[in-house]
C-alpha cells in the first residue's frame, strides 16, 4: 500500500512538472539560437532563427488542446507524451548547434585565408615602396647634377616671387591692377623648373609694380565706408603711399582686397590737402602723404582730439574749466565796464560840466553841493565820495584774481589724483603694459596743463583790469585832493 501511494505520488509530481519545465526550456534553449548569428554569417542565421518560430505552434497546440487528465493512466500518458515532445525538440537543437558550428569554421577559415593574402600583398607593397626609395634617390641626384647652375636660378625665382607676393598683397597699388597674388604665391610653392613663360610672368610683375608706384592715378574702386556699405568710387592713388576719395584719406585692406575709409581721418591740417589735391587736374598739388604705407595713418587717427583731451582731465579738469570760464567772461565785462568808465572819466576831465553819468562828474557834484562847508567836512565828505565810487569800479575783480591763483591748484591736484591712479594700477597689473598706466598719467599732465592755460589769461586780465581802475581812483583822488586844496586855501585867505 505505501509503495502504491508513493509511486501515485512521483506520478502526480512528475505529471505536474514536466510542463513547467517544458515551459522554461525554450526560453533557455532558444537564447543560443538568438545569439547565433552573431558568430555566423547572417545566411546561415537566418533558417536557425526560423525554425524555432515554425516549431513553436505545435509544441503550443497540444498544451492548448489535451484535455485535463481524469485519471493515474490519462496523466501518465500525458507525461509520456511530453518527455517525446521535449526530447525531439533538443534534438532539433542539437542538429542547428551542430551545423551553426559547422559554419563559424567555415567562415573562420575563410577569415584566415584573407588575412594571408592581404599580408602578402603588403609585403609586396613594401618591397615596391623600397626600391622606388632607391629610385628615386638615384633620379633626384641625376635631376640636381643635370640641374647645375639652374638649382641656383630656380631658388632665386621662388624667393624672389615669395616676397613679392608679400609686397604685393600690402601694396596700394594692388586697389588698382588685377589680382597678382595667386600666380606669384604659385612660383613661390613651385618644385619643378619655372618656365620662360613663368620667368616673364614674374618680371612684368615686378617691372609693372616699380613703374605704378611713382605715379598719381585716377581710377574707379570699391570704397568700404564708415557704414559697413561698399560703394563704387573715383580713387586718387599717391604712388605706394596714400588714396584718398571724397575728401577723405583710405587706407587698403589686404585681407578684404578693398579700400576702407578711416574711421576717424587725421587733424585738420592734413586733411585739409585732400581736396586741393583731388580738384587739380595737372600740375603740383600738396597732399600729406604716409610714407610707412598707413602706420603713421594709423597712428595719427588715435590722437585724441581737444574734446577728448578735455575727458582725460576727469572732474578736476571739468572744474577748472567751468572756473575760468566763470572768471573769463566776468573779466571781459568788467574790463567792458572799467574801459568805458576811463574813457568817461577823461572826458569829464575835460568839460567844464558836471556829468554824473561817471564817477568824476558824481565827485565833483559832491563838491558843488557842499561849498558851504568848511574844509575838513569837504574832505570828509569828498572821500566818502571816492571810496563809494572806487568799491564800484573794482567789483567784482577779486573773482578773476582768485580763480587766477587757484587755477594752479587745481591743476597741481589733478597732477596728484593722475599720479595716485597711476601707481595703483602699477601695483595691481605692473609696469609692463604702459596703456594700463596713460590714463593716470594722462589725468596728470592734462590738468596742469588746463590750469596754467587758465591762470595765464587771467592773471593778465587781472593786471589789466587792476591798472586801469587804479587810473581811475587816482584820477578821482587827484581831483579831489585838488578840490580841497582849493577849499583851504580860499578858507585861509578868508574869502
Amino acid at each position: 500500500m505505501r509503495l502504491a501511494t508513493s509511486t501515485l505520488f512521483l506520478v502526480c509530481f512528475l505529471g505536474l512538472a514536466a510542463p513547467a519545465a517544458h515551459a522554461q526550456a525554450e526560453p533557455t534553449a532558444a537564447e543560443p539560437t538568438a545569439a547565433e548569428p552573431t558568430a555566423a554569417e547572417p545566411t546561415a542565421a537566418e533558417p536557425t532563427a526560423a525554425e524555432p518560430a515554425a516549431a513553436a505552434p505545435p509544441a503550443a497546440a497540444p498544451a492548448a488542446a489535451t484535455p485535463d487528465p481524469k485519471t493515474l493512466f490519462e496523466l501518465l500518458d500525458m507525461v509520456k507524451h511530453g518527455l517525446e515532445i521535449e526530447s525531439a525538440e533538443n534534438l532539433r537543437r542539437e542538429q542547428e548547434f551542430i551545423k551553426a558550428k559547422a559554419d563559424q569554421a567555415r567562415v573562420l577559415a575563410e577569415a584566415r585565408a584573407t588575412l594571408a593574402h592581404k599580408e602578402s600583398f603588403s609585403q609586396q607593397l613594401e618591397k615596391s615602396y623600397t626600391a622606388n626609395e632607391a629610385v628615386i634617390g638615384e633620379k633626384d641626384a641625376l635631376l640636381t647634377e643635370q640641374l647645375g647652375q639652374l638649382g641656383e636660378l630656380f631658388g632665386v625665382v621662388r624667393q624672389v616671387a615669395t616676397d613679392t607676393s608679400g609686397q604685393v598683397w600690402d601694396s596700394l597699388t594692388s586697389s588698382q591692377l588685377p589680382p597678382r597674388k595667386d600666380l606669384l604665391d604659385s612660383l613661390g610653392r613651385s618644385t619643378e623648373l619655372p618656365s620662360t613663360a613663368d620667368l616673364e610672368a614674374l618680371w612684368f610683375e615686378l617691372f609693372r609694380e616699380m613703374t605704378e608706384q611713382g605715379q598719381v592715378v585716377r581710377y574707379r574702386a570699391p570704397v568700404l565706408t564708415t557704414e559697413g556699405k561698399v560703394e563704387e568710387r573715383d580713387v586718387i592713388r599717391a604712388g605706394p603711399f596714400s588714396a584718398v576719395s571724397n575728401g577723405r584719406y583710405l587706407l587698403w585692406e589686404s585681407a578684404t582686397e578693398k579700400l576702407r575709409e578711416l574711421t576717424r581721418q587725421p587733424p585738420a591740417k592734413y586733411l585739409a590737402t585732400v581736396e586741393d589735391f583731388e580738384a587739380a587736374e595737372s600740375g603740383v598739388a600738396i597732399l600729406a602723404v604716409d610714407p610707412s604705407r598707413g602706420s603713421l595713418l594709423n597712428a595719427l587717427t588715435e590722437t585724441p582730439n581737444f574734446q577728448e583731451r578735455i575727458q582725460q582731465g576727469g572732474t578736476v579738469g571739468y572744474t577748472i574749466i567751468v572756473l575760468g570760464v566763470i572768471a573769463m567772461l566776468l573779466g571781459v565785462t568788467r574790463w567792458v565796464v572799467v574801459m568805458n568808465t576811463s574813457r568817461k572819466v577823461t572826458a569829464q576831465k575835460k568839460s567844464d560840466y558836471v556829468n554824473k553819468g561817471n564817477p568824476l562828474g558824481r565827485v565833483l557834484a559832491v563838491f558843488e553841493e557842499n561849498r558851504d562847508v568848511d574844509a575838513e567836512t569837504l574832505e570828509l565828505k569828498l572821500d566818502e565820495a571816492v571810496l563809494r565810487e572806487s568799491s564800484q569800479i573794482q567789483r567784482l575783480m577779486w573773482v578773476v584774481k582768485t580763480v587766477s591763483v587757484v587755477a594752479p591748484l587745481l591743476g597741481l591736484l589733478g597732477t596728484v589724483t593722475g599720479m595716485i591712479q597711476t601707481f595703483q594700477m602699477i601695483t595691481l597689473f605692473g609696469a609692463g603694459d604702459p596703456k594700463m598706466m596713460a590714463g593716470g598719467i594722462s589725468e596728470a599732465l592734462v590738468t596742469t596743463m588746463l590750469g596754467l592755460i587758465t591762470a595765464i589769461p587771467l592773471v593778465l586780465m587781472y593786471d589789466t583790469l587792476s591798472n586801469s581802475a587804479r587810473y581811475i581812483v587816482d584820477v578821482l583822488d587827484e581831483q579831489s585832493a585838488g578840490l580841497i586844496a582849493a577849499r583851504a586855501e580860499r578858507d585861509h585867505a578868508g574869502v
